[in-house]
């Protein structure tokens, strides 16, 4: 029999330790950072009274998406503060919007990069395709290791598993506008950047707000595994029921998680309808 080998497992760790290494003073500085930061955020939400936080919610879903799915948030919303799970939906909403923040920060400049270099979109398919086909659950290992466990993990693995959408579809959106639309822009005198600003980006933000709504729904999948390093939030009343077998506090905390999902979903994809229809006006 052939004894054959491969020490990955030894590879993987010495990169990692060398890495952590040599960062870990910064790592420490920027996790301090995002969890005040965290930590700010849970604290405006919950510390007005629940009835106000629910109409001002209600009136942001209102001005993005109309009145009928405001009536649902409200009622959503009602719904969660009735099963006792308010601070739980709170720290779910906090982690799931700075995680789609972070993930857009970095993933949309990604995707214009990309729609402007056939190289850089050549390097960054398959690294997308990796990062979609790895494991969710192998995202929090590094986390761990580079923030330890908590709030600001949860976090960062959140933000590098809802990336990929983002910067494929700003990428895929820019290079759907007709080459007709660019041309005559660059005749009237545009340069490159305001071609860009100007023409590209207003007619790929519906596509655009396609990939900010998948980045939405993927943090808000990623909240409910990073309750295992820290994250709190509905997805430990999700661990916690596996944990006791409590189908009653697991179903609390899945119908919270819906909620919101169905809330944050309905929301983008509004917003993105408007933006087709305006496209189309044009």
């Amino acid at each position: 029999m052939i004894d054959f080998v491969i020490p990955l497992a030894d590879w993987v760790n010495a990169i990692f330790e060398v890495v952590s290494f040599h960062i870990s003073p910064v790592l420490r500085s920027l996790s301090s950072f995002l969890e005040i930061i965290i930590r700010k955020l849970e604290v405006a939400l919950l510390w007005p009274p629940e009835a106000v936080v629910i109409l001002v919610i209600g009136l942001i879903v209102w001005w993005f998406a109309g009145t009928r799915l405001a009536v649902f948030a409200i009622l959503g919303l009602l719904v969660t503060f009735g099963m006792q799970v308010w601070e739980e939906t709170m720290a779910t909403i906090v982690l799931a919007l700075s995680g789609t923040a972070v993930s857009l920060l970095f993933g949309i400049p990604m995707g214009i990069i990309a729609s402007q270099n056939d190289m850089v979109e050549r390097i960054l398919r398959p690294v997308l395709d990796f990062m979609q086909t790895l494991p969710s659950f192998v995202y929090l290992i590094p986390a761990v290791m580079f923030f330890g466990m908590g709030k600001v993990a949860a976090l960062v693995a959140t933000m590098i598993f809802a990336m990929p959408p983002a910067v494929r579809l700003t990428n895929l959106g820019i290079r759907e506008v007709s080459r007709e639309m660019v041309e005559a822009a660059r005749a009237f005198g545009s340069s490159r950047w305001q071609t860009l600003v100007d023409v590209q980006l207003p007619l790929a933000l519906p596509t655009i707000m396609a990939g900010i709504n998948q980045c939405i729904m993927m943090s808000l999948a990623m909240t409910v595994i990073a309750s295992m390093i820290g994250a709190g939030g509905l997805g430990l009343v999700v661990l916690r029921s596996m944990q006791m077998l409590d189908i009653g506090m697991g179903t609390v905390g899945g119908v919270g998680i819906v909620i919101l999902a169905i809330i944050l979903d309905r929301m983008t994809e509004n917003i993105a309808k408007k933006q087709e229809t305006s496209k189309k006006a044009t």
